[in-house]
């Protein structure tokens, strides 16, 4: 016999469009780098890392098609919004954020500056999703305000420099300094520098 929910559940499948799936193909890709990250914390075994960063390019491969699917088959759904949005927050905000731990930005103040690049992060889709239809003209966002959090990519291909390079936890690049007692990896505050660019008023308009 069947639960009184399950009409619901089939119309919500039947709801999700063609691009949904690509967004959630982004999501699954951003959550697998995350174990990928932790695997590579528990056995020291590079190659995890490579995964990790491989993954969040292939999120954001996805990123890009699940826009241009939506714009050919002309096909946009509130759902399809959010859906891309939270996929965004764990590819480009939390997963970036997690591979930076694990390459060895493991100190008091790394892990402040972390959180602070995942809040700028849910804090920049927020303000994007609210303002849309206030920036929209003829249906069509003509700019960002701050840089979209994908730009999160390039500090990501920068560790998997790093990785390719060994230059990884106690090798990280910039050294480590001492803080107040607590240790700050110098190499963590182009994360701040990201973070606060997406947060910013800057205008960049929408290709």
């Amino acid at each position: 016999m069947s639960s009184p929910d399950s009409p619901k559940k089939f119309t919500m499948i039947r709801e999700f469009h063609l691009a949904d799936w690509f967004t959630l193909a982004n999501a699954a890709c951003g959550t697998s780098a995350l174990f990928s990250t932790m695997t590579y914390l528990e056995t020291n075994a590079v190659k995890h890392v490579y995964i990790a960063c491989s993954l969040i390019i292939a999120a954001f491969v996805f990123d890009i098609l699940d826009g241009r699917i939506a714009r050919w088959r002309q096909k946009s759904s509130a759902m399809g919004r959010e859906l891309d949005s939270l996929a965004d927050v764990i590819s480009f905000g939390v997963a970036p954020a997690m591979v930076a731990y694990g390459c060895g930005m493991q100190g008091l103040f790394d892990r402040i500056v972390l959180v602070f690049f995942v809040v700028c992060g849910v804090s920049r889709l927020a303000r994007y999703n609210i303002t849309a239809e206030d920036l929209s003209e003829g249906g069509k966002v003509r700019y960002f305000e701050g840089t979209p959090i994908p730009t999160s990519l390039l500090l990501v291909c920068l560790l998997l420099l790093a990785a390719w390079n060994g230059a990884l936890r106690d090798r990280l690049w910039c050294g480590e300094l001492d803080v107040a007692g607590f240790a700050l990896h110098p190499l963590v505050l182009l994360y701040a520098l990201s973070g606060s660019l997406m947060i910013s008023r800057i205008r960049i308009p929408k290709l």
